[in-house]
């Protein structure tokens, strides 16, 4: 039987799982950045598994592929990532797990799309696929950081920081991902702002500028991962 991440703790497991499905050139082109050759299109990224980040060094926007599910280099066990893929935007300059990132260690989270799941008429959950109007590339806010693993390799790790819903977002969850827009990107990896300035990006995204749509239940299992999960007439016996 699948062994399934545990869920969140800090939000109620918002976003669990993403898409970044958009081509390297697409990505490299928006976001103005070289991307990884390991870079690969994913239709269900889930907790553990590697998303690709955005983020400044030395000046210099980078791209790279991280472990989803922070992992801080006070942890005595790596399992606590499972617990902080997510960063609620109301408590950031305060837990202590996200606190000491906030000044120097934000990112861009790529993402084309997320899942949220809503109670159906027959009982059983339904994933809803949320997306940007025009079905385009986007990031969200994040925070990043780097420890030594058991194995003494370098193990690099982000977090996605979620607030309240929009109105689009609401009726399935009461949190969702900061999607930052495109304008205010430079600015949450501005390593010069204050942190009151960083705190006031964490705004819910305009609700009329996204749409929401029906997904298969084959997203239920991180097993499945391509297009067809975005069908919602895919069935799991397909």
């Amino acid at each position: 039987m699948e062994q399934r991440p545990p869920l969140s703790s800090d939000s109620a497991a918002v976003c669990g799982r993403f898409t970044s499905s958009q081509r390297r050139d697409q990505i490299a082109e928006r976001f103005e950045v070289a991307v990884p050759d390991e870079y690969r299109e994913r239709y269900n990224l889930a907790p553990a598994q590697r998303a690709l980040i955005v983020r400044c060094r030395d000046d210099e926007r980078e791209a790279v592929l991280v472990r989803w599910g922070l992992l801080p280099h006070w942890a005595k066990d790596e399992r606590i990532s499972y617990k902080l893929i997510n960063a609620r935007a109301e408590t950031l300059a305060e837990k202590p797990a996200f606190r000491s990132l906030l000044g120097k260690y934000r990112c861009l989270v790529v993402a084309d799309g997320f899942y949220e799941w809503r109670l159906g008429a027959n009982g059983k959950k339904e994933p809803v696929y949320f997306q940007l109007e025009g079905g385009e590339p986007f990031a969200f806010a994040g925070l990043w950081t780097q420890r030594t693993g058991d194995q003494g390799t370098r193990i690099e790790s982000c977090t996605i920081v979620t607030t309240r819903p929009n109105v689009l977002v609401a009726p399935v969850h009461d949190r969702m991902p900061v999607i930052l827009p495109r304008h205010l990107e430079h600015e949450w990896l501005d390593a010069e702002l204050s942190r009151e300035h960083l705190l006031s990006l964490l705004e819910p995204y305009d609700a009329t500028a996204m749409r929401a749509s029906p997904a298969s239940p084959l997203v239920n299992s991180i097993r499945n991962d391509g297009p067809t999960v975005l069908d919602p007439s895919a069935s799991l016996a397909a």
